[in-house]
């Protein structure tokens, strides 16, 4: 019963709104390609600061940053590495070189897995702060300061009593495995209109600032405007310094939009991104945004673009008109991946694989469907993005996630346990 009650939330959770009836469903062919995303308005000498950057953990693997063809993936398969959860939604290390990995539940605890094992005290537990009346809220994202081995600060992304999305700072107690549970800082608090697309995602990019996603603020059709609306952070990727002197945080100077009241915007456009990842060693930005009717997406950012990034919701769904023209002269990010929905309803955005125990995998984006269980790889090949369908599984893909060593995982919502891809 206990699984057969998640599963109907499962369903809800994450999942596209929809207004009209989901298309019959179609496979698509097993390998789709895209054009590259527009990359024009890049000037030289970003174009060249896009070269990868320097680990910040431990140093690349030997191997090419990309395979240039799709692995055989009937060589992996998902092994169970911790099960009993309740409703897992994302998966963290601290770069601590520890080994130890963190999962995050919605009702608001952290787990602490480490050697193998899942730890009977959570790493911290705020279920008496969370809204969970929605199934989209509760505590949704968590990201580890890079110099977390040196000052133990950590973030965390969440829904207050009120269903409103906090941004709070904590700080790690004298025992590792245990957070100080009154070390919170709030420093961003969002207004949500409605009880769904409240993003949740945050990831610390290879300048060292944080990024934190946040969707269009909920029903359907994004009624509000929110996600092209730029004195709102709805519908936004947002971008601030964790380390300003000008407390709570500060405003990155090359932000996009410092001459307007919301500077901390990024990039815009998004209708909920539910999970996005940097390349651990090139930098390069990927999303999975969830769609409305018809068509989920992948986005990519290379690594040095400039801020200002419109990804196109609502006049977009994928690479296809939604509502409205925009004005002359904007310019829309298009996806390097999407998929209709006889493939699935709701994306779930991966990472790339930057491990050592499968070198054919190595530079793969992964990626997948929480209602399908569908597992895509992308790559781009001679300048053209290829995707194709990898796996049928039996999950509810909740969220993608890695270790140190740069192996991936994911959290299975439906059977609430946390998997990892190893070799047969």
């Amino acid at each position: 019963m206990k699984k057969l009650i998640f599963g109907l939330i499962a369903v809800i959770l994450l999942t596209a709104c929809s207004s009209r009836p989901a298309p019959t469903p179609q496979l698509a062919p097993d390998i789709a390609t895209l054009p590259p995303s527009p990359t024009e308005a890049l000037s030289p000498e970003l174009k060249a600061e896009s070269a990868a950057p320097e680990p910040t953990a431990e140093p690349a693997p030997e191997a090419p940053p990309s395979v240039s063809t799709f692995p055989d993936a009937a060589e992996v398969q998902w092994e169970v590495v911790a099960n009993g959860l309740d409703q897992p939604l994302d998966i963290q290390h601290a770069g601590d070189n520890s080994g130890r990995i963190f999962i995050v539940e919605r009702g608001g605890k952290i787990l602490v897995l480490e050697n193998g094992f899942v730890l009977e005290e959570p790493f911290l537990n705020i279920g008496n702060k969370i809204a969970t009346r929605n199934s989209e809220q509760g505590l949704l994202g968590l990201a580890f300061h890079p110099d977390y081995a040196e000052n133990g600060y950590f973030f965390i992304n969440y829904s207050d009593r009120n269903g409103d999305t906090v941004i709070a700072r904590y700080q790690v107690s004298g025992n590792p495995n245990q957070a100080n549970p009154d070390s919170e800082t709030a420093f961003i608090h969002v207004d949500q209109p409605f009880g769904n697309h409240n993003g949740g995602g945050m990831a610390f990019g290879p300048d060292g600032f944080l990024y934190i996603g946040l969707g269009d603020g909920g029903s359907a059709n994004d009624p509000r405007g929110n996600g092209q609306n730029l004195n709102t952070y709805l519908g936004k990727l947002l971008r601030i310094s964790v380390d300003s002197t000008e407390p709570p945080y500060g405003v990155p100077a090359d932000n996009p939009f410092n001459d307007i009241q919301r500077s901390e915007i990024w990039a815009l456009g998004l209708r909920n991104p539910w999970r996005f990842s940097f390349d651990s060693l090139t930098g390069d930005l990927y999303i999975g945004d969830v769609g409305q009717n018809q068509w989920e997406e992948i986005d990519f950012l290379p690594a040095g673009s400039p801020g200002g990034a419109n990804f196109g919701w609502n006049y977009r769904e994928g690479q296809h008109p939604f509502s409205g023209e925009p004005p002359a002269g904007t310019e829309l990010i298009a996806p390097v991946a999407e998929y209709d929905h006889g493939q699935g309803c709701s994306v779930t955005g991966g990472v790339i694989y930057r491990g050592t125990e499968l070198p054919e995998w190595q530079g793969l984006y992964l990626y997948g469907d929480f209602c399908s269980g569908r597992i895509w790889g992308l790559l781009q090949i001679d300048g053209i993005w290829q995707t194709q369908k990898l796996m049928e599984a039996d999950f509810s893909i909740a969220s993608f996630g890695q270790d140190q060593a740069g192996n991936i995982y994911l959290t299975d919502y439906s059977t609430e346990s946390l998997y990892r891809l190893v070799r047969k």
